[in-house]
């Protein structure tokens, strides 16, 4: 009698499904909402994540595309991009900000963040050289009016930027002035016009921040499946036997095993469920931290950066009046689409999320995408590793242009290099180095950039050579070896200093490895870092045989779009710092590739490494950076037969191995 009783219980809920289904109830689980395309765009239809479930309907490929339309616009609101910001101002050298200044005291938090941006490449000394105007939502007592910012001008081309909802609103009409708000709800929130933010914890990092907690990358049987938002920011864990009243609170039998955990401490689950209301927001950045899957219940409020995330990669939307419909399409889920949930919100956690400084820029750069139209980053720059914060479309719009998406493309950087060779104090031209540069197969041209003080010698002292040699004057600066100059007109750099010294054989066996890892640095001599503990800070060493996280940039190979973010991304005070202190420039510039890759360098054979200097740079490195990035590597490639007992006849690179 009871297995007659559950066959009916199963067989009406089957039945009352498909009926909601063919009624046109709201679909039970998608994928969340993708980024809202530009106006004018065509809007196809979402991707419906349980379609392996409903095979006897139309397949998405099968629908028709909805006619293009712009996004609409909140009752009681005129304001679009285009009719609310005057982008003729911001023709030329394109996104500048000024910040507006402070009627009051401003926090720590104001204050780090007006740093931040007097730092980067989107600052405006004054007002009538921005295009943007950036005001800091400053929270005024209850009762007293909000002062109305200088330059106002009715809010136009102004972005009122809150990164926490304001316990009182702003007593000023906004009036043309975007609002980058905190988790805003969909019914106010203006498309194309507004940005979403997260909603951030008053302890955010404000630079740097905290990587992803993901403790594994698969889901395991061990491990609990479900994560549950409760109130006061708690978790309550659930088995993969527990029923969809886990979180509806209306249970007439057993849930099965829970175990609740405080909330500063995410359950290593695999799917995290949210409620709609807006205060749970911060729940799911807490979800993205520890790639626990959001799974987001019939949500109130606009996902941060819709506008360019694609969120269909890392959430799930579901109904949460279809509790138990839920739990089973989530079971269904294939364990490699799991997976791939799971790493992208590790990704868009340290992309965009992880610190202050980074949302703030992001929604600069969503700013800078739209006014650069055509030219802006596509999609495949925001959701892709390393990030649109990291693909400058200054360089190129092309993913093929960038180092490191090659993999992923299954293509490999094609051509031959251009070798840099800087001249310092010394004003020695390197003859010998000319030559065995030169005589490489894979050269295309040599550059030597002359920073010293004395003239360079004349054309007919320079050593004849088979390509192009041409002397670019410097401006006696240890970071102009690293400006993205014209006349480099190939993707692979070979860095050198006018007394490095190398064969042929080891130039054009380096060039092949490159090849093979274009998104990295491969060079000769190499340092480790380390932590002292005694010290408490870190150090770097070359006494370390086996072990190396640095890459020497006095003979080493790397991308060229590494000088344009050296040039373009990196905060003023780091390039001064290398400046004032040469040596560093070699430690900020594996800061810089070993941020954008999450990878270490790769050593190829070459001389003993030198010793470090004295001068310790690799702290203020690691402060300006916020963290850590350098990767160590036991890995060293070398040439088969490398020193193998053999005829030397039957070696390519002969001339590596040096008595």
């Amino acid at each position: 009698m009871q297995s007659w009783r559950r066959k009916s219980l199963w067989l009406a809920l089957s039945v009352s499904w498909l009926l909601l289904i063919l009624l046109g109830a709201p679909p039970l689980l998608r994928l969340a909402e993708p980024p809202r395309l530009r106006t004018g765009a065509p809007h196809s239809w979402p991707r419906w994540l349980d379609a392996d479930l409903l095979q006897s309907f139309s397949q998405p490929g099968e629908l028709l595309e909805d006619a293009p339309r712009p996004p609409p616009a909140p009752l009681g609101s005129s304001c679009s991009w285009g009719t609310c910001f005057d982008t003729s101002r911001c023709k030329g050298a394109g996104l500048k900000v000024f910040m507006s200044p402070a009627a009051g005291p401003i926090s720590e938090t104001h204050r780090r963040i007006l740093a931040s941006i007097e730092g980067s490449r989107y600052h405006a000394a004054s007002p009538s050289e921005a295009c943007l105007l950036l005001l800091l939502s400053l929270d005024a007592p209850a009762g007293e009016p909000s002062p109305v910012p200088p330059h106002w001008n009715g809010g136009r081309n102004h972005l009122v930027l809150s990164l926490h909802p304001a316990p009182h609103p702003q007593t000023f009409h906004l009036g043309q002035a975007m609002v980058a708000e905190a988790s805003p709800t969909v019914d106010t929130f203006r498309p194309g016009f507004d940005v979403a933010l997260p909603l951030l914890p008053d302890a955010h990092p404000l630079q740097g921040g905290a990587p992803g907690q993901m403790q594994q990358h698969s889901p395991h049987p061990g491990v609990a499946l479900l994560a549950l938002a409760e109130e006061r920011g708690r978790w309550r864990t659930a088995g993969t036997d527990a029923s969809a009243c886990s979180w509806s609170g209306h249970c007439e039998q057993d849930p099965g095993p829970e175990q609740t955990h405080p909330g500063a401490t995410l359950p290593n689950a695999t799917f995290c469920l949210i409620s709609g209301r807006r205060p749970d927001a911060l729940l799911f950045l807490q979800a993205l931290q520890a790639g626990c899957i959001p799974v987001l219940l019939s949500p109130r409020w606009e996902l941060p950066f819709s506008e360019v995330i694609d969120w269909t990669k890392a959430a799930i939307v579901a109904d949460e009046r279809l509790s138990l419909q839920v739990l089973a399409a989530l079971r269904e889920l294939p364990p490699a689409r799991v997976l791939a949930l799971r790493q992208q919100t590790q990704f868009l956690w340290d992309a965009y999320f992880s610190s202050v400084e980074k949302v703030v820029h992001t929604t600069l750069e969503i700013i800078q995408d739209r006014i650069s139209g055509a030219s802006a980053h596509p999609s495949l720059l925001w959701n892709s590793p390393p990030g649109a914060l990291l693909a400058l479309p200054t360089f190129s719009t092309s993913p093929q242009d960038f180092p490191f998406y090659h993999l992923q493309q299954g293509s490999r950087p094609v051509g031959r290099f251009s070798a840099l060779i800087w001249v310092g104090a010394s004003g020695q031209p390197p003859l010998k180095l000319i030559q065995a540069v030169a005589g490489s197969q894979h050269c295309a041209q040599i550059l030597v950039l002359w920073s010293s003080e004395r003239p360079p010698p004349p054309k007919r002292k320079w050593p004849e050579t088979a390509v192009p040699l041409t002397v670019i004057d410097g401006h006696r600066k240890v970071s102009d070896r690293f400006f993205p100059y014209s006349t480099i007109n190939t993707e692979a750099i070979l860095s050198l200093d006018a007394h490095s010294s190398l064969s042929t054989n080891e130039v054009d066996f380096a060039f092949v490895v490159w090849q093979s890892f274009p998104e990295r640095m491969v060079g000769f001599l190499t340092w480790s870092h380390f932590w002292d503990e005694a010290r408490g800070s870190w150090g770097y060493t070359a006494e370390k045989v086996n072990e190396f996280s640095i890459v020497l940039t006095t003979a080493a190979f790397y991308h060229s779009y590494y000088h344009t973010l050296f040039t373009h991304y990196l905060p003023k005070a780091l390039r001064t710092l290398a400046d004032e202190a040469p040596a560093c420039v070699d430690v900020l510039m594996n800061f810089l590739v070993a941020t954008v890759t999450k990878l270490p360098p790769i050593k190829a054979p070459g001389e003993p490494e030198p010793q470090p200097p004295a001068w310790n740079c690799i702290n203020r490195m690691a402060e300006g950076f916020g963290h850590m990035p350098l990767v160590s590597s036991h890995l060293r490639l070398d040439p088969v037969l490398f020193k193998d007992p053999v005829s030397v006849l039957r070696k390519k690179y002969r001339s590596l191995e040096k008595p």
